[in-house]
């Protein structure tokens, strides 16, 4: 199932408008809607998804995109790198656009320790995470790999808040 945008890709979508420059990879793109906003700031983008259904979607829609498993098909560093990843803890639905893991935040373990290798000198990162996702874990895991963050929004939901976080390099 191609993830459709809701509340927490049109909260990320605001920042991807403000911080897409340079080359841009939007992992887990699913639909699409963070490549095509940062392609209004650069030409240089590219859209991943594990989902081959997404990846067909994506190539209709006009984008450079690819079938990747986080960066398994992923070769190039990018300024930023843009990550809506699936963030439920155990999702009823079993669905990989959703389900974030046992206690919901294993795929960004994955991710924070595979990005370092994809990412320029100066590049950066805009990720969307849920308070169901353990927002102090989350933090934890980023500083585990080496990387400052800064809260840049969040947002309250009936049953959740949303966090929009930049994260860089540490010097």
């Amino acid at each position: 199932m191609i993830y459709q945008p809701r509340e927490d890709s049109f909260l990320l979508q605001k920042y991807v408008k403000k911080y897409a420059k340079g080359s841009v990879l939007d992992l887990g793109s699913g639909s699409g809607i963070q490549a095509l906003t940062a392609l209004k700031k650069t030409k240089e983008v590219l859209a991943a998804d594990i989902d081959k259904e997404a990846v067909k979607l994506l190539k209709a829609k006009g984008l450079n995109s690819r079938f990747s498993n986080l960066f398994s098909n992923i070769k190039e560093k990018f300024d930023l790198i843009i990550f809506n990843p699936p963030y439920l803890p155990n999702s009823k639905f079993k669905d990989i656009a959703l389900d974030g893991g046992k206690k919901g935040y294993e795929v960004l373990e994955r991710f924070f320790s595979q990005v370092k290798n994809y990412l320029k000198k100066d590049g950066k990162i805009l990720i969307v995470f849920s308070s169901l996702t353990k927002p102090k874990k989350v933090k934890e895991i980023i500083k585990k790999n080496n990387f400052n963050f800064k809260l840049l929004e969040e947002k309250k939901l009936p049953f959740e808040k949303l966090y929009v976080v930049l994260v860089e390099k540490f010097l």
